[in-house]
Formats: C-alpha cells, sequence, structure tokens
C-alpha cells in the first residue's frame, strides 16, 4: 500500500512539473486594495489552485456555479480561500466570500479550460486593507471612504465630482474625441491611450476604443493595474496592483460595429514606481474578460491642468 501511495505521489508531481514546464500559463501574484462594492476578476486554469488570503478570518464561502469551480477552506489556515476550476471547458462564475466582521468579498471567476496558447494564471491573491481605514479593535470592522463599483451597468454610474474638477474633465473628454489618429492596439477591439493631464494631485487620462468587428461588444469599466516581475515568486512570477480609479466617462458602453467611444479615466497615480513596474489601462471586453487589452501609461502625466 505505501509502495503504491509514493508511486502516485510520484506520478503527480511528474504531472506538476510537466504542466510548469510546458509554459502554457504565467503565475500571477496580486495585492488587492480591500473595498466594498469592488467585484475582483480572478483568471483560474484546469489543474491548478488559485489561493485568497484575507486580512481576517473566513466564515463563509458561496461559489455560483458549483458544477464548475470548487472552493476550499480549512481550520488550520482560517484567512485562505482555494479556488480552482473542476471542468476542463471554458467556464465563468462568481462567488461570495464572506468574513468574521461582516465584510463581504466578491470574486468573478474564469477559467478558459484548457487553451493551446499561454494564459496569464492567479496563483495567489491578498487582499489588504487600506492606510488609515478607520478601526474598532473590539468590533473589528472598518470604515472606507469612498467605494468604486466595478460590475457592469447598463448606463454608467459615476460618483459626485468636486465642484472645479467637471469643467476639467469634460474638455479631457472632449478633446479625445476630437483626436483623429489615435495609436490603436488591438485585432478585433483596438484602444489607444490619450494625454494626461494632472489636476489636484490626480491624473486625467483619455482613451479610445474602435469595434472593428462584425458584432456588437460592450465594454466593462477600464481598470488600471501597476504590473511588472516580482521578486519573490521567481523569473516567471508576474505581480499586478490594482490602481483605484475615483471616476470614469465614456461616450457609450456597447459599441456597434465600425463604432468608436471615446472615455476618460480619474486617479491618483502611484507615488513612485520600481524600474521593471508598469502602469497600464486595462480595457475588457464583457464576453472576454480573459483577453484584456493593457495599454501602457505615462508614468508622468503629460501636461498640468491647475489648481483651484
Amino acid at each position: 500500500m505505501r509502495m503504491q501511495l509514493v508511486f502516485v505521489v510520484y506520478v503527480m508531481a511528474g504531472i506538476g512539473m510537466a504542466q510548469m514546464e510546458s509554459g502554457k500559463v504565467i503565475p500571477i501574484v496580486t495585492t488587492v486594495p480591500l473595498e466594498d462594492g469592488a467585484v475582483t476578476v480572478l483568471h483560474l486554469e484546469p489543474g491548478y489552485t488559485t489561493s485568497v488570503r484575507l486580512p481576517e478570518e473566513v466564515s463563509s464561502i458561496v461559489i455560483g456555479n458549483p458544477a464548475t469551480f470548487k472552493a476550499e477552506h480549512s481550520e488550520a489556515e482560517p484567512r485562505l480561500v482555494f479556488l480552482k476550476p473542476i471542468t476542463a471547458q471554458p467556464s465563468d462564475s462568481n462567488a461570495l466570500i464572506t468574513t468574521k466582521s461582516g465584510q463581504e468579498i466578491t470574486l468573478y471567476l474564469v477559467s478558459a479550460g484548457n487553451p493551446s496558447t499561454n494564459v496569464r494564471v492567479d496563483f495567489l491573491v491578498e487582499y489588504r486593507r487600506r492606510q488609515g481605514l478607520v478601526i474598532n479593535p473590539d468590533a473589528q470592522s472598518f470604515l472606507i471612504s469612498e467605494t468604486r463599483p466595478l460590475t457592469p451597468v447598463t448606463e454608467p454610474e459615476l460618483p459626485p465630482v468636486r465642484s472645479g474638477q467637471t469643467d476639467l474633465i469634460a474638455k479631457e473628454l472632449e478633446e479625445q474625441r476630437a483626436s483623429s489618429s489615435p495609436a490603436w492596439e488591438g485585432t478585433e477591439l483596438l484602444a489607444a491611450v490619450g494625454k494626461s493631464v494632472q489636476h489636484n494631485h490626480q491624473t486625467i487620462l483619455g482613451f479610445s476604443v474602435l469595434n472593428r468587428s462584425k458584432r456588437v461588444i460592450e465594454l466593462l469599466p477600464p481598470q488600471l493595474e501597476l504590473s511588472g516581475r516580482g521578486h519573490s515568486g521567481g523569473a516567471g512570477s508576474i505581480k499586478a496592483e490594482p490602481i483605484p480609479i475615483s471616476e470614469y466617462r465614456v461616450t457609450a458602453r456597447r459599441l456597434a460595429p465600425g463604432q468608436r467611444v471615446d472615455g476618460v479615466v480619474v486617479f491618483d497615480g502611484p507615488a513612485f514606481k520600481e524600474s521593471a513596474e508598469q502602469l497600464q489601462l486595462q480595457i475588457v471586453e464583457a464576453e472576454q474578460v480573459d483577453r484584456p487589452i493593457l495599454l501602457p501609461v505615462p508614468f508622468t502625466p503629460s501636461s498640468e491642468g491647475g489648481a483651484q
């Protein structure tokens, strides 16, 4: 019996090494700020386990479609949740993790199945509370001053803006719409970034999207991330840190064939970055969340927008 167990372990280890050496996945290690109302997209892959680490103990886990994804949680590791697809077919679902303090973490699980090309797979996603949050040590709860919904909506729901900034955002959006020759990137869904303006310690960045396919395309809200090679995960490890977007505007969310839309995002840029890191704007189609267009964004805004 012991020889059979050793043989099984040996065979499984060999299969795991063969998967890693084949180079069909790119391991991703991500740090995500804990925000109410946010939805995190996780890229999973058959044969691999995605680990989610929370800042406190987990009380419950719910999977929207348990026939396609499996969640595991052990009392020995109360802050960890393990997720993996249980079908080789392309699939997606949602998941909800609730912590002991009542905090809810919403996930969108996506599995490409068994693709023939390299795909990014989330190996570890670690949630961290933002600095400056008001924490009550007795109730183990916290207050967040601002939240940003990421779920698709029929019409863009924009948060309130500060007086004096609205005109500048509208001005930058009009200038982006007037740009006649953006530097397009992509194939059927094309995207391009425009100029960036700094205003009151925030950056306003313009972008455009063009639908060259023969079908209607619906866009998800744009996202920003600071990505680069990780130091602790080995040569193939990539880290991707989300950059919160305080406001965005787009002229339309649904694109007919041949249609172009323009938009702007407003965000607090990181104070610094490492030489190997890059600030990127993600443009994602609702039906292909695992294939975002990644556009490099200049770390330094191209111009000043003035101060109030």
